[in-house]
């Protein structure tokens, strides 16, 4: 099992010299990645481009990249550029986000998230692989465009630079079944929220056996890397810790989505939580943000995170090894977390 660290939707002004020294931490510890997020704040991919630049070995993946925020050819461009910057330390990471942020802030139509994310990342394979120009006629995205006001002047174009990997891995964040069931058939990774290592082939295993079966040639976790994104805190106060970790739980399962429309949401309730879930749900929509939080059960807290004294991670480590999960992504503001978990894995 491998170890990333998440830096999650970062104040990079105030917080970034923070962040230089947990990334250069990382990269002497051994770690294998560290990720950058964007929701509607900050982007993703300035901050690995700095945080690159300030490190020697450690991989940066992106978690996620918005596709409705670029074009597929856009998001090529910017793979190629950071793993030819970096010497091939690049990770792609994808998603689609939700209806909320992708009709209300960048003004897309969230449309079919299979088809849109299966087309999105064969045209990204197609232009890394540079065996031809560039040609895809599809639901949501048609290049060279041929519509009712196109000029006719578009042709296909292939990428000019030769990228020195063609197989830069390819993560998606996904939630649902049959989403989970695609990045297992084209993804090289999943980057999964709120990850139960208590209820993984319960909840995930069919949708990843059905995607290894459609993959071209097969497919098993031994080509494909789960990585999940775990909130880890040592200190000797549960309560407290757990304290730190339900915001976040209570802004995704209660705000993140609409009744009825809600990914996480959803989740919870597969993971057995339907009532909490419910609660929380009507509590933040309804603007009681701290009963929402207050409303997260310590049962879920205790599933999803790795929080207290170092033992208490030793001794709940032997889960998530033995789950199949392949890296180990931690949610960590410590210095002191990143050494622990570094003494008790690497």
């Amino acid at each position: 099992m491998r170890l990333g660290i998440n830096f999650g939707y970062q104040d990079w002004g105030a917080g970034l010299a923070r962040a230089v020294n947990l990334a250069q931490e990382a990269d002497r510890l051994g770690y294998h990645s560290a990720w950058t997020a964007e929701a509607y704040g900050t982007d993703a991919i300035t901050p690995i481009t700095w945080l690159m630049a300030h490190t020697e070995r450690i991989n940066f993946g992106s978690a996620i990249m918005q596709m409705p925020a670029r074009t597929p050819a856009m998001t090529a461009m910017t793979a190629v550029t950071l793993d030819t910057m970096s010497g091939g330390r690049f990770l792609l990471g994808l998603g689609l986000s939700g209806p909320q942020v992708v009709e209300g802030w960048h003004g897309q139509p969230y449309g079919k998230p299979l088809v849109k994310t299966r087309e999105y990342v064969d045209i990204v394979r197609t232009i890394l692989r540079r065996e031809g120009p560039l040609e895809h006629h599809g639901a949501h995205y048609d290049i060279p465009y041929s519509g009712p006001d196109a000029t006719g002047l578009g042709k296909p174009l292939k990428i000019i630079m030769h990228p020195p990997r063609a197989d830069i891995p390819i993560y998606l964040a996904s939630i649902g079944p049959k989403n989970v069931e695609l990045t297992a058939e084209i993804a090289n990774g999943w980057l999964p929220i709120f990850f139960s290592p208590y209820r993984f082939r319960d909840t995930y295993g069919a949708a990843i056996d059905a995607g290894f079966a459609k993959a071209d040639g097969g497919k098993s976790l031994a080509d494909f890397d789960v990585a999940p994104t775990v909130s880890v805190i040592v200190g000797d106060d549960l309560d407290a810790l757990r304290g730190f970790v339900k915001p976040m739980v209570a802004l995704y399962v209660g705000g993140m989505g609409a009744r009825g429309r809600n990914f996480y949401n959803d989740l919870a309730c597969r993971y057995g939580f339907e009532g909490a879930a419910k609660e929380i749900q009507d509590l933040y929509l309804d603007g009681k943000k701290r009963e929402a939080t207050a409303a997260v059960p310590d049962e879920l807290v205790d599933e999803i995170s790795l929080i207290g004294p170092k033992e208490r991670i030793a001794e709940a480590l032997d889960v998530w090894r033995e789950s199949g999960i392949t890296t180990l992504i931690l949610g960590a503001a410590q210095p002191e977390a990143l050494r622990v978990m570094a003494e008790l894995v690497l």
